[in-house]
């Protein structure tokens, strides 16, 4: 088992940066690859980074390439998502998860994913 929770979401303009924060417990976190999805209002989860158990690997959806950035830090069980030049369209909740399975390459499949957080709501107005 695994608990993660997002915390860092809030209420900015358009081109404000950002920086969620996901703080896991309960297994070895360095052995797991994480990754972040969002949810807008009326739409689809979809992907957004994921980053190697390692952080020597890191995946991004189009949509937020070259302005975000996903980072770890393995010694305090926690995962960044740096969100800069943010878009009216970023607007969504944004949730934190964990790989189902040890030393796995970043993925955008949710259903690799096992350990969910509450999520963390970023509204950018514009």
């Amino acid at each position: 088992q695994m608990q993660v929770v997002e915390s860092g979401g809030g209420l900015v303009q358009a081109g404000d940066s950002l920086r969620l924060s996901c703080a896991a417990s309960g297994r070895t976190f360095s052995s797991y690859a994480m990754g972040w999805f969002r949810q807008a209002p009326g739409k689809e989860r979809e992907f957004v980074a994921a980053i190697s158990w390692s952080g020597g690997s890191t995946v991004y959806a189009d949509s937020v390439k070259g302005r975000f950035t996903i980072s770890r830090d393995n010694a305090k069980n926690m995962v960044y998502l740096q969100m800069n030049s943010l878009k009216p369209e970023d607007t969504a909740v944004y949730y934190c998860a964990a790989d189902r399975g040890p030393g796995n390459t970043p993925t955008m499949t949710p259903r690799r994913y096992a350990y969910w957080g509450q999520g963390t709501q970023v509204t950018v107005s514009s």
